[in-house]
């Protein structure tokens, strides 16, 4: 693989990262390495909820 190759595969999985980071409020993103390159990258939303039981919420 040449330099020049290797580092458009560098930009192409950082801009990734950074699309799935920029697009979460809350969450994780994971970057999966296979033999020393990045083959996945995944992200998990999390939908934070009020701290109060929702038993509470329909009693008032």
């Amino acid at each position: 693989m040449s330099q020049q190759t290797a580092e458009i595969e560098v930009e192409s999985w950082v801009e990734i990262v950074k699309q799935k980071v920029s697009a979460l409020r809350f969450g994780s993103v994971q970057i999966i390495v296979h033999e020393g390159r990045v083959t996945q990258v995944e992200s998990t939303e999390k939908t934070r909820l009020s701290g109060e039981p929702l038993v509470a919420q329909t009693r008032k």
